[in-house]
């Protein structure tokens, strides 16, 4: 939401971090693939998975799915441990922290009260009982709650503003805007005390002070979307629509067609007196757990964040940006079920509900969903046939899964929707010439990728992607050269760019820079099944025949594509044929004028 300068330092010195920690680390995993994600998708664990648990089989569960990311299932774990030993306060504390981040906050509010008759200082359940009691109006009991969770700049900011809320609940408009002033702290409090003094003043019906916190907020960032979305709002009630008007227009230069930002130049335009961003404190607090959290998402603090975005929610469950900040940064941990579970939840009527369906598309198809996703961006499109985000979407969809005859139409429609475009996406063609490729269909391809070389001149995927067609053909040969040497000087780490340069020399038969260039591209991508047949053929034709056949059988270990497998193993069966000399092969291809 902001773009305020947090920094790394201080977010690893948040106060919560320890905490956290102690639940289980939130460390970034790599996905393992479709499959993997798919499993989080089923009901884990279910009340079987429960029954005659030990302690320790619970607990253990737990740690595992804490490391694997699964609140949910690590929040039944804790708490079936929890009730076989309910004495034990480290079960209590992390029963209490995994439940918080699984979004259960009834379930962490009873814990977060055990633990305080435990230890009255714990900051995190301080927080927790301090929102339960704002979300209940008991303004007092928030106030006194939330002031007793401070510890370090970011919890310092929060409280504050919770407080803030929580005193303009309780009819205390002043005391709000004089605590809030009163903080002190980094460089970037100042556009989140200004706006939130702005928002309560406006409800407080302070007019003119409202407008004049929120000017200054603008001004200190005019790129942040929620301070333009609350003073537009306000000129729009205050001023004139076209002042708002002007104010969305100016955002959109900025980041155009921004879903929120569209709907506000809409109502301006037409007259509407828009409402403001929070209408009660619990919005209004909402807002100040939402707009840090979504801050802290994008700059390395997504534990706390979660924390945050989940308190958000359970003081306003409709909050859409909320929502898909939520589901971001489950996906930003490679937790594709998590985030469709969230993307479900934004309400019809919002109008971010658009983009949510195009994630929650993507995030199916994570989890081998794919059918389903297909069916949600195909309604997208027919909603509206101009919209190049879900055309874009579907086409890397279907590329993704093989459907090449599909992905190529698809892509068809997103190049005929940029006809007029100012700046044509060369991604399109460059995607489009892919699937005519994989489709047998060269010649549309050659075209395309052509055409996305035109617009993009220099593009080291393109380059790589036209130049590998041609040697793999035998054709075209230096130029296909210099293009593939080209994108490895501007991505040298890229594996399978690396790879190209190989095969490339392999094919003019200069076997020794075959060897090194794959040797190269396996340290890079020691995984992939086709950089590993390559080597081996590679080791083959300089007389490492041992070496050859285990890269072969690493290839054949490593699930090639099916039409790949039968050369694989023919390969280890037979070796490679003697070498005819695929120069000379090619050399005659030009003479016939089979040349692209």
């Amino acid at each position: 939401m902001f773009s305020v300068r947090f920094n790394r330092v201080t977010i690893a010195t948040l106060a919560f971090a320890t905490v956290l920690a102690s639940a289980g680390p939130l460390g970034a995993q790599t996905r393992a693939g479709a499959s993997e994600d798919a499993k989080s998708a089923a009901p884990f664990p279910s009340g079987r998975d429960l029954i005659g648990l030990t302690v320790s089989g619970s607990y253990l569960a737990a740690r595992h799915a804490s490391v694997d990311r699964d609140a949910s299932a690590a929040a039944a774990f804790y708490r079936a441990a929890l009730r076989s030993d309910p004495k034990n306060n480290e079960l209590l504390d992390r029963a209490f922290i995994a439940s918080l981040a699984d979004g259960d906050i009834d379930e962490a509010v009873k814990l977060a009260d055990r633990l305080l008759v435990i230890d009255k200082n714990n900051r995190v359940a301080r927080l927790v009982a301090g929102v339960r009691a704002l979300k209940q109006k008991q303004y007092a009991a928030a106030q006194q709650n939330i002031n007793q969770s401070v510890r370090g700049p970011i919890t310092d900011l929060v409280a504050t503003l919770l407080s803030a809320w929580a005193s303009y609940g309780a009819g205390h408009t002043q005391t709000a805007i004089s605590n809030i002033d009163k903080l002190a702290g980094p460089e970037w409090y100042p556009i989140f005390k200004d706006l939130h003094a702005g928002m309560i003043l406006e409800l407080a019906n302070k007019q003119k002070d409202a407008g004049v916190r929120f000017e200054r907020a603008y001004k200190l960032d005019d790129s942040a979307l929620r301070v333009t979305d609350a003073y537009a709002r306000w000129l729009s009630r205050n001023k004139d629509d076209a002042a708002a008007a002007a104010l969305y227009e100016a955002f959109d230069k900025k980041l155009a067609r921004h879903p929120l930002v569209v709907e506000g130049i809409r109502e301006a335009k037409a007259g509407k007196k828009m409402q403001p961003l929070a209408e009660t404190p619990q919005q209004g607090a909402a807002e100040a757990l939402y707009g840090i959290g979504a801050s802290l998402t994008r700059r390395g603090g997504e534990d706390l964040a979660l924390v945050y975005l989940q308190l958000a929610l359970y003081l306003n469950p409709n909050h859409a940006l909320a929502l898909l900040s939520l589901a971001d940064l489950y996906e930003s941990v490679k937790k594709p079920a998590m985030a469709i579970n969230i993307y479900e939840r934004v309400p019809a009527n919002s109008p971010l509900k658009r983009n949510a369906q195009i994630q929650l598309a993507t995030d199916l198809d994570a989890v081998d969903r794919t059918d389903e996703g297909i069916k949600i961006l195909k309604d997208v499109v027919g909603e509206d046939p101009k919209d190049a985000e879900a055309i874009m979407a579907l086409g890397n969809i279907e590329r993704s899964r093989k459907k090449f005859a599909d992905c190529a139409e698809t892509y068809t429609r997103g190049i005929d929707q940029q006809a007029n475009a100012d700046k044509p996406n060369w991604v399109l063609y460059y995607f489009r010439g892919i699937c005519f490729e994989r489709s047998k269909q060269w010649a549309k391809a050659e075209t395309d990728l052509k055409k996305a070389l035109e617009m993009q001149p220099e593009q080291p995927h393109v380059l790589n992607y036209l130049g590998y067609s041609w040697i793999d053909q035998g054709i075209n040969l230096d130029e296909a050269m210099k293009m593939i040497r080209r994108a490895v000087e501007q991505r040298p780490d890229d594996g399978y760019i690396v790879d190209s340069l190989g095969w490339a020399y392999y094919r003019i038969a200069d076997y020794d820079n075959a060897v090194k260039n794959l040797e190269r591209a396996i340290d890079l991508k020691p995984e992939d099944p086709t950089i590993n047949d390559h080597l081996g053929d590679a080791y083959w034709r300089v007389g490492r025949t041992l070496e050859a056949k285990f890269q072969w059988q690493h290839a054949k270990d490593l699930k090639p594509e099916p039409e790949e497998l039968p050369k694989i193993e023919a390969k280890l069966r037979d070796g490679l044929p003697d070498d005819t000399s695929n120069a000379a092969a090619a050399e005659k291809k030009k003479e016939d004028g089979k040349g692209g």
